[in-house]
């Protein structure tokens, strides 16, 4: 059983790509809806529809591939902060993933934020994942 909802998104991420499935199904909770919104806004995922089944709500997620050998946009999706070992960084050290190519999701005290947009308003915070 897992109780770490954020983690279940990247590795999800990772293992459809290894079989480059078209959409993935991950739990819908306010963090992973985020995460969701933020990757599509960026521009690693074509779109997101939420759903309920059995009581529970879901979020498929609609993956983008490149050319016909269906190279993923998401190369890698990675969480860093975990129940058991908490990463938080200032505004000035936030890491640049690949030099601004990926993101690192930062959730503050204004919600759940880019690492671009956390510099540029001056907030830290824990980093949740990078994604590039």
């Amino acid at each position: 059983m897992n109780n770490d909802a954020i983690s279940t998104a990247p590795t999800a991420t990772r293992n459809a790509n290894t079989r480059r499935k078209a959409t993935i199904r991950i739990p819908a909770t306010k963090m992973t809806e985020r995460i969701v919104q933020i990757s599509e806004g960026e521009g690693f995922i074509k779109g997101a529809v939420k759903h309920r089944g059995n009581g529970k709500e879901f979020s498929d997620v609609s993956l983008k591939y490149l050319g016909k050998k269906k190279d993923p946009y998401i190369a890698v999706a990675k969480r860093i902060s975990k129940p058991g070992l908490r990463v938080y960084s200032d505004h000035r050290e936030i890491p640049k993933i690949l030099g601004g190519m990926g993101i690192a999701t930062l959730p503050t005290s204004r919600g759940l934020i880019t690492d671009r947009e956390a510099r540029h308003k001056k907030i830290g915070g824990e980093i949740s994942c990078h994604i590039w």
